[in-house]
């Protein structure tokens, strides 16, 4: 009878309207299909692009998360686009999760809006955390523009298969009682970065969200089980970071979605870890490393990268026996 009561309540997505819109970009917003205005930051060369890198945030954070990074890729050439997802920072709904659907499809827009605006420029997709699972789930969907390559930095993969039963069954039973109950992650001892000047930053920053409803991280884990289920459909060449020291994603899901994703097709496939890194690999205290990696890629694609982590990803794999197919 409980259960029965609990399944009259159900965890809500706040999906956009009606797509009628002319979707465009001017310098500070993206306006999507059904009218949202996404804000939008841009990190431009001073000279013409080499290349387009297109970045989405993580869970609960926003666009500005790319300031140093995006400089630092801007001076290299590289012209850097990113958005604040619906829910998130200042686009509409702060708070409420849109679903998986929209979030990819609102990728692909602004894909294919930038390959118009930059038409012979190769275009890159960055991901960090939930930003990672969406460029997952939009690659594997029809309608996604063809792109030269994905990074995937600490990718959000904790997907309920590799959760423990307690864990699901909490989510599920709070997720479909009280799906408007916000937590604030207080108490929870666990280390994002080693950062701790931008850690306490983020805290004083009204726009990253600090309590957070609980169907929204329903809604979230509903995503992660998606990019985790496309490991083995997963057809860019690819570049993916991860922190040994990282205690948002755990091992578990990385590696077991790594088992599937190098067993794949024969696309290049690139996996870099951090013996020194956390969960915000791109904002740690050693994070022009992850950089330097990265701008490596995107304009050599190097047999080793600068750092040397895709060498320390290799021995690490060979342990785990998920080593046969990675550069």
């Amino acid at each position: 009878m409980a259960l029965w009561l609990l399944s009259g309540c159900m965890p809500m997505t706040y999906p956009p309207g009606r797509y009628s819109n002319s979707p465009q970009i001017s310098k500070s917003i993206f306006l999507a299909e059904d009218g949202a205005h996404l804000p939008l930051r841009s990190w431009l060369p001073k000279t013409e692009a080499r290349a387009v890198l297109v970045v989405l945030h993580g869970f609960n954070d926003y666009s500005r998360f790319f300031d140093r990074p995006g400089s630092y890729f801007s001076q290299l050439g590289i012209a850097c686009f990113a958005y604040d997802q619906r829910g998130f920072g200042l686009a509409p709904k702060r708070g409420l999760w849109a679903g998986e659907a929209a979030y990819a499809n609102d990728l692909q827009v602004l894909v294919r809006l930038l390959k118009q605006q930059y038409p012979k420029r190769p275009v890159y997709l960055l991901g960090e955390s939930m930003g990672g699972a969406v460029i997952i789930t939009a690659m594997n969907k029809s309608g996604m523009p063809p792109v030269d390559g994905i990074i995937l930095s600490a990718p959000a993969l904790w997907a309920r298969s590799t959760m423990p039963w307690y864990q699901t069954t909490l989510l599920w039973t709070l997720a479909h009682s009280v799906p408007w109950l916000t937590l604030t992650g207080k108490g929870v001892k666990v280390m994002p970065s080693d950062n701790i000047e931008m850690l306490r930053a983020l805290g004083r920053d009204p726009l990253v969200i600090k309590a957070t409803r609980v169907e929204a991280i329903y809604g979230l884990t509903n995503l992660m089980d998606e990019a985790f289920n496309s490991a083995g459909i997963l057809r860019s060449n690819t570049l993916m970071l991860y922190g040994e020291k990282d205690e948002i994603i755990p091992k578990k899901p990385t590696y077991a979605f790594l088992q599937q994703f190098l067993a794949s097709d024969a696309t290049e496939k690139t996996v870099a870890i951090y013996q020194q890194g956390y969960h915000m690999l791109l904002r740690d205290l050693e994070a022009p490393t992850a950089w330097k990696d990265i701008a490596a890629w995107i304009n050599d694609r190097p047999a080793k990268l600068p750092s040397g982590a895709d060498s320390h990803a290799r021995q690490v794999l060979a342990q785990q026996g998920q080593v046969s197919s990675v550069q």
